[in-house]
């Protein structure tokens, strides 16, 4: 019987164990998007801070393509032990409402640990356009037969804010979009286009240069990179469109684990050197914990559904 006892709580412990001693080897960053991009810009800054806290590798992997299904499936299927992490996007929460046959149950199969980052999007204009408010944006398009508004493709974030404006004002938009923000940024600055919501990291520096202009962003308050550049929701109250980045795990990791991550990343975003550096690339940050990451993206998730299903989204 004492055997018995101790094999018992042995099996009983030693996933505790493992999880106090984590991370005891190299972790698997999964982002599934490509290199370069704000995604994987951010998760390199914040998770080199995490290695270094706590002492193990936390190796990037870009795993791009499908409209960003690919890498979640791989992190859905991996073991619930922490050594496989998610670095996800907005599209976690829009993806359930277009793509066909998801190949796994975001609800359900991962676990949110912390959110990382908030983009907001800039409304910005080419230099021609008379108008320098959203009200006045608003009035533009009432008097005409829509104005024609890029975005940087059919079903992504910008998308989403651009149905989401158009549902709040109550006006007429031509949807125009592109193969990704950065030709419809150039097409904006080249005035073929003459509307756009634009990722502000992206778009800064066209801004900056006076190529594009900006009108209003789409979080809330002021922007630290704008400060005098005024909030959506300032005119059309509780707009908000965000592109979001966080950090997932699968379902059933452990709460010590769980809770070791978010406060790596916690401290790794009070950082000085991060913190100055996701300023610098428009990135709203804010301590959270995953029980309010959790929150944040089962309300993300259908506030979007809602928008798709109003407006009849539909990947081609």
């Amino acid at each position: 019987m004492p055997r018995l006892l101790a094999i018992f709580l042995a099996a009983l412990l030693s996933p505790l164990a493992l999880a106090l001693d984590y991370p005891s080897r190299s972790v698997r960053v999964v982002v599934p998007y490509s290199p370069g991009g704000g995604a994987d810009t951010v998760s390199r800054l914040l998770f080199a801070r995490v290695a270094e806290e706590l002492g193990q590798p936390f190796v990037i992997e870009n795993r791009g393509g499908g409209g960003g299904t690919i890498g979640p499936a791989i992190v859905a299927k991996a073991p619930a032990d922490g050594y496989t992490v998610l670095y996800d996007a907005t599209a976690q929460s829009i993806n359930p409402w277009l793509v066909a046959n998801l190949p796994y149950d975001a609800a359900k199969e991962f676990r949110a640990v912390f959110l990382a980052a908030l983009v907001p999007n800039l409304l910005v204009v080419h230099p021609s356009v008379p108008a320098r408010t959203v009200a006045e944006v608003i009035a533009l398009a009432k008097s005409s037969d829509g104005l024609d508004w890029a975005s940087s493709g059919n079903g992504s974030a910008q998308h989403l804010a651009l149905e989401l404006f158009r549902a709040s004002a109550g006006v007429r938009i031509n949807h125009i979009p592109y193969k990704g923000g950065g030709p419809a940024l150039n097409d904006l600055a080249g005035g073929h286009v003459k509307f756009f919501f634009s990722n502000a990291s992206a778009s800064t520096p066209f801004v900056k240069s006076g190529q594009v202009r900006a009108i209003a962003h789409t979080g809330r308050g002021r922007l630290g990179s704008f400060p005098d550049l005024p909030a959506v929701g300032e005119t059309l109250p509780g707009f908000e469109a965000y592109e979001w980045n966080g950090v997932f795990v699968p379902a059933g990791s452990p709460d010590e684990v769980v809770g070791k991550l978010n406060a790596a990343l916690n401290r790794a975003i009070a950082h000085p050197s991060a913190a100055e550096r996701l300023a610098g690339l428009s990135v709203e940050t804010r301590r959270n914990t995953p029980a309010e990451f959790s929150a944040f993206v089962a309300s993300e998730t259908a506030k979007w559904g809602k928008v798709i299903r109003e407006s009849g989204i539909r990947l081609d």
